[in-house]
Protein backbone atom coordinates (compact mmCIF):
# COMPACT_ATOMS: atom_id res chain seq x y z
CA UNK A 1 0.00 0.00 0.00
CA UNK A 2 1.42 3.39 -0.76
CA UNK A 3 2.31 5.95 2.50
CA UNK A 4 0.79 8.18 1.10
CA UNK A 5 -2.70 6.71 1.10
CA UNK A 6 -1.12 5.53 4.71
CA UNK A 7 -0.60 9.43 5.26
CA UNK A 8 -3.87 9.99 4.06
CA UNK A 9 -5.67 7.91 6.29
CA UNK A 10 -3.69 8.91 9.42
CA UNK A 11 -4.59 12.29 8.78
CA UNK A 12 -8.44 11.50 7.93
CA UNK A 13 -8.61 9.89 11.62
CA UNK A 14 -6.39 12.93 13.25
CA UNK A 15 -9.13 15.33 11.77
CA UNK A 16 -12.42 13.18 12.51
CA UNK A 17 -10.71 13.07 16.21
CA UNK A 18 -10.03 16.33 16.39
CA UNK A 19 -13.45 17.34 14.93
CA UNK A 20 -16.36 15.12 17.38
CA UNK A 21 -13.12 16.30 20.86
CA UNK A 22 -13.47 20.07 19.64
CA UNK A 23 -16.87 20.68 18.26
CA UNK A 24 -19.46 22.43 20.40
CA UNK A 25 -20.92 19.19 22.37
CA UNK A 26 -24.70 19.98 21.34
CA UNK A 27 -24.57 19.79 18.15
CA UNK A 28 -23.20 15.92 18.36
CA UNK A 29 -25.67 13.11 17.76
CA UNK A 30 -27.03 11.47 21.36
CA UNK A 31 -25.15 9.01 22.19
CA UNK A 32 -27.04 5.65 23.55
CA UNK A 33 -27.31 6.59 27.66
CA UNK A 34 -24.36 4.27 28.50
CA UNK A 35 -22.22 5.14 31.85
CA UNK A 36 -18.54 6.49 30.70
CA UNK A 37 -19.74 5.94 26.90
CA UNK A 38 -16.98 9.19 26.43
CA UNK A 39 -14.47 7.07 27.61
CA UNK A 40 -14.94 4.30 26.10
CA UNK A 41 -15.16 6.47 22.59
CA UNK A 42 -11.95 8.08 23.63
CA UNK A 43 -10.71 4.92 24.47
CA UNK A 44 -11.36 3.43 20.68
CA UNK A 45 -10.10 7.01 18.88
CA UNK A 46 -6.68 6.62 20.21
CA UNK A 47 -6.17 3.25 19.35
CA UNK A 48 -7.41 3.69 15.78
CA UNK A 49 -5.56 6.84 16.06
CA UNK A 50 -2.08 4.72 17.02
CA UNK A 51 -2.64 2.34 14.78
CA UNK A 52 -3.26 4.63 11.82
CA UNK A 53 -0.15 6.15 12.63
CA UNK A 54 1.88 2.70 13.04
CA UNK A 55 0.83 1.99 9.47
CA UNK A 56 2.25 5.17 8.22
CA UNK A 57 5.62 5.41 10.41
CA UNK A 58 6.14 2.02 9.28
CA UNK A 59 6.28 2.40 5.60
CA UNK A 60 7.92 6.16 5.91
CA UNK A 61 10.71 4.20 8.23
CA UNK A 62 11.33 1.48 6.27
CA UNK A 63 15.01 0.89 5.92
CA UNK A 64 15.89 4.52 7.54
CA UNK A 65 15.23 3.58 11.16
CA UNK A 66 17.81 0.78 12.32
CA UNK A 67 15.08 -0.23 14.79
CA UNK A 68 11.71 -1.15 13.62
CA UNK A 69 10.50 -0.56 16.55
CA UNK A 70 10.85 2.79 16.02
CA UNK A 71 7.56 3.71 14.46
CA UNK A 72 5.83 2.43 16.74
CA UNK A 73 7.10 4.39 19.53
CA UNK A 74 6.59 7.56 17.53
CA UNK A 75 2.97 6.88 17.25
CA UNK A 76 2.28 6.00 20.65
CA UNK A 77 4.11 9.10 21.65
CA UNK A 78 2.47 11.18 18.83
CA UNK A 79 -1.16 9.36 20.46
CA UNK A 80 -0.39 10.75 23.83
CA UNK A 81 0.72 14.10 23.34
CA UNK A 82 -2.09 14.34 20.37
CA UNK A 83 -4.49 13.30 23.27
CA UNK A 84 -3.03 15.63 25.50
CA UNK A 85 -3.34 18.57 23.37
CA UNK A 86 -7.21 18.30 22.60
CA UNK A 87 -8.20 18.22 26.33
CA UNK A 88 -6.17 21.79 26.60
CA UNK A 89 -8.03 23.02 23.76
CA UNK A 90 -10.98 21.69 24.60
CA UNK A 91 -10.66 24.03 27.65
CA UNK A 92 -9.15 26.85 25.89
CA UNK A 93 -11.43 27.04 22.74
CA UNK A 94 -15.00 25.64 23.61
CA UNK A 95 -17.45 26.93 26.36
CA UNK A 96 -19.50 23.09 26.14
CA UNK A 97 -16.28 20.98 26.82
CA UNK A 98 -13.55 20.94 29.69
CA UNK A 99 -10.45 19.27 29.87
CA UNK A 100 -10.35 15.73 31.83
CA UNK A 101 -8.05 14.12 33.14
CA UNK A 102 -9.82 10.72 33.06
CA UNK A 103 -10.44 11.46 29.23
CA UNK A 104 -6.67 11.93 29.08
CA UNK A 105 -6.06 8.40 31.29
CA UNK A 106 -8.56 6.66 28.54
CA UNK A 107 -6.54 8.00 25.67
CA UNK A 108 -3.47 6.46 27.26
CA UNK A 109 -5.07 3.04 26.98
CA UNK A 110 -6.44 3.08 23.95
CA UNK A 111 -3.18 4.45 22.38
CA UNK A 112 -1.70 1.58 24.71
CA UNK A 113 -3.93 -0.93 23.97
CA UNK A 114 -3.06 0.21 20.06
CA UNK A 115 0.68 -0.09 20.73
CA UNK A 116 0.56 -4.23 21.78
CA UNK A 117 -2.14 -5.03 19.75
CA UNK A 118 0.30 -3.63 16.64
CA UNK A 119 3.34 -5.55 18.06
CA UNK A 120 1.31 -8.35 18.43
CA UNK A 121 0.16 -8.04 14.58
CA UNK A 122 3.67 -7.04 13.18
CA UNK A 123 3.66 -9.97 10.90
CA UNK A 124 0.41 -8.54 9.20
CA UNK A 125 1.50 -5.01 9.73
CA UNK A 126 4.57 -5.93 7.75
CA UNK A 127 2.92 -7.19 5.03
CA UNK A 128 1.30 -4.05 4.34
Amino acid sequence: MPKQLLLLWAIICSGIITYFCLTDSSNLPAVANIPNIDKILHFCFHFGFTISWILFFKKELKGKAPDDYKAYLISFIFSVFFGITIEILQSVFTTTRAADVRDILANTIGATIGLFTAIALKKQIDRI
